[in-house]
C-alpha cells in the first residue's frame, strides 16, 4: 500500500516548512507547489517541487495534470476570489483541503477567553483579517452547498529561527543590546501566545486526512501564554542583552505615527492571545507544544548572529520609535 499523497501550496515559509518537514517524516508522500523562488527554507530530500504561481489557476491546473491527492494544504489563499478559485481547481482533486486561516480573524475585542473555534469571526481593523473570514465564507459554503472537502485551520502568532517576534524585528533587539529603549504598546500586560513552527506542525500534520475535520475549524497554539512584557525580556536575555528599558505606549498612539504597524495591534496584538486547544488535542492525540519561547527566543537569536546580513534593522521603525519616545519616555 503507497503512502498517502499531500500538495502543499507553499511549502517554504515559516509554517508550512515545518509542516513540510513533519509531514515527510510521518510518512507522507510530499509534493510542493509554489514559484521556486525561495532558498531560506530548502525542502527536505525526496519532497517533489512542482512550480507554478499559486494565485494562477490556470498554471496551477497545467502543474497538476490529472493528479488527485489524499490531501491539500494550502498555505497561500488570502482573497475570497482566490477561495472561489481553489474550489473550482481542487474539487474532485482531494480527498480534504486544507485551508489555513488565521486566529487573528476572532472577534477584537474577544468577548470571552479563552478564545475557541466557536468565538465569532470579526475584525474591523485589519483587512488580511476580514479577508481570511471571507474566504472561510466562501470554503465553508462550497461545503455544504457541494460538499467540498475543506478542512479549516487557524494558526495565531507562529515563529521560527527566522523571524523575530517582535513588532519591530531585529531592529528591537538591536536596540536592547544596546541598552537603548523600546517601544512595548500599552501597558506591557496583555496576555500573547507566541508558538513555535514544530509545535504548530505536530498538530497541522496530525489533521491531514483525518475525516473528523471535514467541515470543521481547528486552532492550534501554544498553551504557554506570557504578558507583551514578559516576551520582550525573554528575547533581550536570549541575545545577552542588559535588562530592557521598556516604555509603555499606548497602541493608538503608535497606529496615529505609523497607521500601517499599528494596525496590527488595534487589530490583534493589542487584545488578549488565549486560546482553548482542547479540539485539537482530541483529534490528534499526544499533540501538544512543547517549545518554550525562552528556547525558541535563543534559536532567533542564534539563526541571526550566524550571518550578519540577517540583522536588518528598519530605520524606518527607528524614527517612529524615537518619535515615540520623545514623548512618552518622560512620561507626557
Amino acid at each position: 500500500m503507497s503512502a498517502p499523497h499531500v500538495l502543499f501550496i507553499g511549502g517554504t515559509g515559516v509554517i508550512s516548512s515545518a509542516c513540510v518537514r513533519r509531514a515527510v517524516a510521518t510518512g507522507w508522500q510530499v509534493s510542493v507547489l509554489n514559484r521556486g523562488r525561495s532558498s531560506t527554507r530548502p525542502l527536505p530530500e525526496g519532497v517533489e517541487a512542482l512550480h507554478a504561481d499559486a494565485h494562477d489557476p490556470a498554471a496551477v491546473r497545467q502543474a497538476l495534470e490529472a493528479r488527485h491527492f489524499d490531501a491539500v494544504a494550502d498555505f497561500m489563499t488570502f482573497t475570497p476570489d482566490q477561495a472561489a478559485a481553489a474550489v473550482e481547481t481542487f474539487s474532485g482533486r482531494t480527498g480534504q483541503y486544507v485551508f489555513v486561516s488565521s486566529a487573528s480573524a476572532y472577534a477584537k475585542p474577544p468577548a470571552s477567553l479563552p478564545v475557541t473555534e466557536s468565538t465569532p469571526l470579526r475584525n474591523p481593523f485589519l483587512q488580511y483579517s476580514r479577508d481570511k473570514i471571507a474566504c472561510e465564507e466562501r470554503l465553508v459554503a462550497a461545503h455544504r452547498e457541494r460538499g467540498f472537502p475543506v478542512t479549516i485551520v487557524r494558526p495565531s502568532h507562529t515563529y521560527d529561527a527566522t523571524s523575530v517576534p517582535l513588532l519591530g524585528g531585529w531592529t528591537e533587539v538591536y536596540r536592547m543590546r544596546r541598552g537603548l529603549p523600546v517601544v512595548v504598546h500599552g501597558d506591557g500586560t496583555s496576555l500573547w501566545t507566541l508558538t513555535h513552527h514544530d509545535d504548530f506542525a505536530r498538530g497541522f500534520v496530525g489533521l491531514l486526512g483525518l475525516p473528523a475535520t471535514i467541515g470543521d475549524a481547528v486552532q492550534i497554539t501554544s498553551d504557554e501564554v506570557l504578558t507583551w512584557d514578559a516576551i520582550y525580556r525573554q528575547m533581550a536575555r536570549a541575545a545577552g542583552a542588559p535588562e530592557p528599558e521598556l516604555v509603555h505606549v499606548p497602541s493608538e498612539a503608535i497606529h496615529a505615527v505609523a497607521p500601517d504597524i499599528g494596525d496590527a495591534l488595534l487589530g490583534d496584538r493589542m487584545h488578549h492571545g488565549v486560546f482553548d486547544n482542547s479540539k485539537v488535542k482530541a483529534l490528534v492525540p499526544g499533540f501538544a507544544a512543547t517549545v518554550p519561547f525562552w528556547r525558541g527566543a535563543r534559536e532567533v537569536v542564534a539563526w541571526h548572529d550566524a550571518d550578519p546580513s540577517r540583522q536588518r534593522v528598519d530605520e524606518r521603525y527607528t524614527a517612529v520609535t524615537e518619535q515615540l519616545l520623545s514623548r512618552y519616555a518622560l512620561g507626557d
